[in-house]
């Protein structure tokens, strides 16, 4: 569970570097960030649904 609340931090961390890479029109990191986010939201929050839903990791 520690790791996908990281990992949604990241995402979410990811989400405000996409808002202000915008702002400076800088989309080559615009394009990671929103890679970033991605794949670590993705992640984060279907670890987050196994494990509330009854079959994910117990510690």
């Amino acid at each position: 569970m520690f790791l996908a609340i990281t990992f949604l931090l990241v995402a979410i961390l990811s989400a405000v570097g996409i808002v202000r890479e915008m702002r400076r029109k800088n989309f080559f990191a615009v394009g990671f960030a929103a890679l970033s986010l991605a794949v670590f939201g993705w992640f984060s929050v279907m670890t987050i649904i196994s494990i509330v839903a009854g079959g994910g990791a117990t510690a």
